[in-house]
């Protein structure tokens, strides 16, 4: 299970659990999607799904793929909203998940709190999202700390908006690094970005998770 983590709202947090969603969907697997952002959910908005109640479903014993939405606009994605979930409800569909026989996508809260803590408790590891400021840095390496301290360490760090010249490899100590530039919205719907999020996604397979 993947957690999609970063330190501040906007570094590119969504767009990154999409565009990795959809490359592993691409590479043959059925990714189930999971909006994990209780206080600023938007993953329904993006994938085009009604904003339900599947978290706290799962969390009431229903099985994911019963309560998931196929996006029509994300192929090959399933998503889970979380529309109504508590703290407390949204921990116990993370540990339900973990069972999950399929690749499973947490679109996180942003932060090092509490929000974060949950998903990131639960999955097994963090792709850390960043932009190259060096703001945005700082705020992620505490995020990634958090991760690490929670067994759920960065496998790669992806950072939009770059240019590829900022390294941040030695901040998080994670040499899996995939820049993707400056893109015309909507940001995934290029084949700059396709391959990108592809690099990461087979990142992320060689390490089986």
């Amino acid at each position: 299970m993947l957690a999609i983590a970063g330190g501040k709202g906007g570094c590119g947090k969504t767009t990154t659990a999409l565009g990795v969603a959809r490359a592993l969907a691409a590479l043959g697997e059925r990714p189930l999607l999971v909006d994990a952002d209780l206080d600023m959910p938007d993953v329904h908005h993006r994938t085009g799904t009604d904003p339900g109640a599947a978290l706290a479903a799962v969390a009431d014993g229903d099985r994911p793929a019963a309560v998931a939405q196929r996006s029509p606009r994300v192929a090959g994605v399933d998503v889970l909203p979380c529309r109504d979930a508590s703290p407390s409800t949204a921990a116990s569909a993370f540990a339900r998940l973990r069972r999950c026989d399929r690749p499973v996508v947490l679109d996180c809260a942003a932060g090092a709190g509490p929000d974060a803590a949950a998903p990131l408790r639960a999955a097994d590891r963090t792709v850390l999202v960043s932009t190259p400021t060096s703001q945005s840095l700082r705020d992620a390496a505490k995020t990634a700390a958090m991760a690490r301290h929670l067994d759920a360490p960065p496998a790669v760090v992806v950072l939009p908006r770059s240019d590829g010249t900022t390294d941040p490899s030695p901040l998080f100590d994670c040499q899996r690094v995939v820049h993707v530039p400056e893109l015309p919205e909507p940001p995934l719907e290029t084949e700059e970005s396709a391959s990108r999020y592809l690099k990461c996604a087979k990142i992320l397979s060689k390490r089986n998770i």
